[in-house]
């Protein structure tokens, strides 16, 4: 292994207390805000109570520990707070409840100070102690409360010790070894604030009342009985809460209590880790109205499925099919034989009312069916109903309801702004069916007259596909193809009539010369039509699909416009807030 090298960076300095509560305190306080429209205010009121506490705590000395020591009714409480000043500052005795108000003592040279937190405590001034001179340098910055019972019969005294545990930066609960298991303590307390383990000391008092191994025995259960509340132990250098067993009356193990808090006071950041304490915990409860399940949002999949349903809802595939058969129509009479054009155009002529020439406005091309334009409602609500279920899936409840709301507020005209959208694209397509420019036909005008389009009139596209005012242009060749069709109707004529005058003699020649011209313009016909059949199905197919894709883009922008746009805009809005979240939760 090559040696390291001396200058190589070692291991990342871990950053302190105060470095990770700031920013997760500033994303917790963009986080309520950008909740307010979404969640419940109650649910964000515990946030806000965070960051109120947070705010009034950072206004006082951050060196300064405030350290409660609370327990039952004849913990010994007020014994262990006077063992550790050295001196009776609290009044101790048989009589129960003995502390009424809570007892303060600061060990602080700078008076204003301690005067700031504990007036924030609402420490009366006649509660207020001194320790006794010079103090021990080693609780330098510890500020002392001694808390009344938390089971007391007396009214407010649990108000008080409630109140006092929401403030304090840390808390040294005192048991006994008859109430060290007491229901109350457990579910109350000690339970519900698991998750300030760090701040948290667990003292088993009075234990020169038991033997050594039955000393050993209880402090085994109650690390046992700890363990069950969740309430981890700093164990094995681990951070967590430290268990000691001490006796207040007797001065055993208060020393090392002592060494522990002067240990604990010493790095200064106890307020700021009680903070951070805060904010896991308000973080965790808020976690299932920010965490999703899986990974939510719309994916391509989504998004196609939604176009291809819209699509369906304005009938894209239908128009395209339309327009397929209509070219193919004109293309077959375009390119078709004399007759048969002549057997349609007379036979519509005698057609039923409104059928025919009359129903086509006197021209005398056919006309493309007619391509109903209403959009299935039920297809529409159904194609948004599926993606916003699709884009809430997994997603917390309040943030899979905005979705779902944003998607149902663009269902709202949908269908109407589709209609208009598959209207303004059939109208840019031209006619929807065949080429909008006929040349070489003849139709009549109002009067009932015969008049002939120009023969060298050319359509003309206006624009490129899919933009408005673009005409589908005739292909030259079918004007090629219908040259050919009357040249090859011309030769049955002439055959006809050279056939005619050989009968009636009027003609002279052999018999199998006009035959032939009859049987070359018969058969030529119908086989330049099946020709132009095939060779007009490749652009009919484009045609196709250009009418196809020109619904499918208008349904798609109507769809992206008033539903996708919104319910992305939500999606965004709650990745922005899960992002927050996980700054507020300690993550990255």
């Amino acid at each position: 292994m090559p040696p390291r090298p001396l200058h190589a960076p070692g291991p990342a300095r871990a950053l302190s207390p105060g470095a990770v509560l700031r920013p997760r305190l500033d994303a917790l306080r963009e986080l309520v805000g950008l909740s307010g429209a979404r969640l419940d205010q109650r649910m964000l009121a515990e946030a806000g109570r965070v960051l109120e506490g947070a705010a009034t705590r950072q206004r006082h000395a951050l060196d300064l520990t405030v350290v409660a020591i609370a327990g039952a009714t004849g913990s010994g409480k007020s014994t262990l707070f006077n063992a550790l000043a050295r001196t009776q500052l609290s009044e101790a005795g048989v009589r129960r409840p003995t502390t009424a108000v809570p007892i303060a003592c600061a060990w602080t040279d700078r008076a204003d100070q301690a005067e700031g937190i504990l007036d924030r405590l609402g420490i009366p001034a006649r509660a207020r102690r001194q320790p006794v001179r010079p103090y021990d340098q080693g609780l330098h910055g510890l500020v002392l409360l001694d808390l009344p019972d938390h089971d007391s019969a007396t009214t407010g005294h649990r108000e008080q010790v409630d109140r006092m545990l929401s403030l304090v930066d840390a808390v040294i609960w005192v048991v006994d070894p008859e109430k060290y298991a007491d229901a109350v303590l457990h579910e109350r307390y000690l339970r519900p604030l698991s998750g300030y383990a760090e701040v948290t000391f667990v003292v088993l008092n009075q234990v020169d009342r038991l033997s050594g191994d039955a000393a050993d025995q209880v402090l085994d259960d109650l690390r046992r009985l700890l363990d069950e509340d969740g309430l981890a132990l700093g164990e094995h250098g681990e951070p967590g809460a430290v268990v000691m067993a001490l006796s207040a009356l007797t001065g055993e193990g208060v020393g090392e209590l002592r060494e522990a808090l002067a240990q604990f006071t010493a790095g200064r950041n106890v307020p700021e880790r009680r903070l951070i304490a805060d904010v896991d915990g308000v973080a965790a409860r808020l976690r299932p109205s920010y965490v999703a399940t899986g990974r939510p949002g719309l994916t391509e999949v989504a998004r196609h499925e939604f176009d291809d349903r819209l699509a369906e809802a304005v009938g894209a595939q239908a128009a395209g099919l339309a327009a397929e058969r209509a070219w193919l129509r004109d293309a077959e009479y375009a390119c078709g034989t004399s007759w048969s054009r002549a057997r349609r155009r007379f036979g519509r002529g005698r057609g039923a009312p409104g059928k025919g020439s009359a129903s086509r406005g006197a021209t005398d091309m056919p006309a493309p069916p007619a391509v109903c334009r209403t959009v299935s409602r039920p297809l529409v609500e159904q194609a948004v109903r599926a993606l916003a279920h699709e884009a809430a899936t997994g997603l917390p409840d309040p943030w899979a309801q905005a979705v779902r709301d944003a998607a149902g507020r663009g269902t709202e005209g949908l269908a109407d702004a589709l209609d208009e959208a598959a209207a303004a694209a059939a109208a840019s397509a031209g006619t929807g069916g065949g080429p909008t420019t006929r040349t070489g036909h003849r139709r009549k005008d109002r009067r009932g007259r015969k008049t002939r389009l120009g023969r060298k009139r050319r359509a003309v596209r206006k624009g490129g596909p899919g933009e408005p005012g673009a005409r589908a242009v005739r292909p030259r060749w079918w004007a090629v193809a219908a040259a050919v069709q009357g040249a090859l109707t011309a030769l049955q004529l002439a055959g006809m009539a050279w056939l005619l005058g050989l009968a009636t003699d009027t003609f002279g020649g052999e018999w199998w010369a006009p035959g032939v011209l009859v049987t070359g313009g018969g058969v030529g016909g119908p086989v330049v039509a099946w020709c132009c059949r095939m060779l007009s199905r490749g652009p009919a197919r484009r045609r196709a699909l250009d009418a196809e894709r020109r619904l499918r883009t208008a349904a798609a922008g109507c769809g992206r416009e008033r539903v996708l746009e919104p319910v992305a805009a939500e999606l965004l809005r709650y990745h922005e807030v899960r992002a927050q979240y996980a700054i507020a939760a300690g993550g990255s």
